[in-house]
């Protein structure tokens, strides 16, 4: 099992950026693909990115294509998410997740391991 906290989280205006940063526990988190997703109040979880074990394969949402990227260093142990051009609509709960599986893939039902997750709020 691998333990997540993320962090980075807060209050912008639209068209500010953010950068969210998910560390991990334990050994094996260079084993398993990564990711981001977002739930905004009543509404369900929705995928944002992910990433493979090795870094090499990146999936978006169509939603966030272009604006968002994802990144991991495997000797430090993070996953990062770097937010531009944010919108109103970007404001979700933000919660970093392990793979059950080395590639990247953008399925919440095939993650494990969840972090408790970080508040985006973008004003408009």
């Amino acid at each position: 099992q691998v333990q997540l906290v993320e962090s980075g989280g807060g209050l912008v205006q639209a068209g500010d950026f953010l950068r969210l940063s998910c560390a991990a526990s334990g050994r094996t988190f260079s084993m398993y693909g990564m990711g981001w997703f977002r739930q905004a109040p009543g509404k369900e979880r929705e995928s944002v990115a992910a990433i493979s074990r090795s870094g090499d394969v990146t999936l978006y949402a169509d939603s966030v294509l272009g604006r968002f990227t994802i990144s991991r260093d495997n000797a430090k142990n993070t996953v990062d998410l770097q937010m531009n051009s944010l919108k109103p609509e970007d404001t979700a709960v933000y919660y970093c997740a392990r793979s059950r599986y080395a590639v990247a893939h953008l399925s919440p039902s095939l993650y494990d391991d969840w972090g408790q997750g970080t508040q985006v709020t973008v004003s408009s």
